[in-house]
């Protein structure tokens, strides 16, 4: 087991789901509510990392946001750091990639609450901000906790994005994929099937009791 990189993974994926999972509430109501102009072109963008490879998307990436482009020269400018090949461009491109992950379920749920009870919210004259907090955020935990599972897990094994806009650096930006990539290689296959034997053992848990404590908040939601 390379310990280090699985602890880069881990922080990796907690410090993607704290950024993600906030702005992901956010736009999540926004779509469930808004009607507007454009929105299937929005949701159609939000849901493009489902659909292309994870090694376009890291070139996109590493080309916009390397020390060649006016924003990765810009950011060098003003952190005195470049964002590829070092961890905070991991972050930022697990953040993008990640983001079906983390809307999609949160905007199901917001979708699922009746229009009555914002309609009565709005009554008792609860701001937007106050209903959110105090009404919405109780009844669409389980779209959140299933985003948080799927974001934390997707982040964790993935192996395209990173390799792209990190490579491979120890104690930077080589995480637990790449460790079992380079196990491989190297036909280290003992290494390499414990790691992924964790990673699987993690999906299966982590997807099992967030499906187990979906269902019993929905159930409390529906008595």
């Amino acid at each position: 087991m390379d310990w280090q990189a699985l602890w880069l993974s881990v922080k990796l994926s907690a410090i993607t789901v704290l950024v993600l999972i906030p702005m992901a509430i956010l736009a999540g109501r926004a779509l469930a509510y808004g009607q507007f102009r454009g929105k299937s072109w929005v949701e159609a963008l939000i849901m493009v990392p489902l659909v292309l490879p994870p090694t376009v998307i890291g070139y996109y990436l590493l080309v916009g946001l390397g020390s060649q482009s006016w924003l990765g020269q810009l950011v060098e400018q003003l952190f005195g750091q470049q964002l590829v090949f070092h961890f905070s461009g991991l972050v930022v491109a697990s953040v993008i990639v990640n983001i079906p992950f983390a809307v999609q379920p949160i905007q199901r749920a917001f979708e699922t609450i009746p229009q009555d009870v914002r309609d009565a919210a709005a009554c008792c004259g609860m701001s937007r901000s106050k209903a959110l907090w105090r009404i919405e955020l109780p009844m669409v935990w389980p779209g959140v906790l299933t985003a948080l599972v799927l974001c934390f897990s997707h982040v964790l094994g993935e192996f395209g994005v990173v390799l792209m806009m990190g490579g491979n650096i120890a104690g930077e930006t080589k995480t637990i994929s790449i460790a079992i990539y380079d196990s491989v290689q190297a036909f280290d296959f003992d290494a390499a099937g414990v790691m992924s034997l964790v990673l699987l053992l993690f999906a299966i848990t982590a997807l099992a009791l967030t499906t187990s404590f979906s269902r019993r908040l929905g159930g409390q939601h529906g008595r």
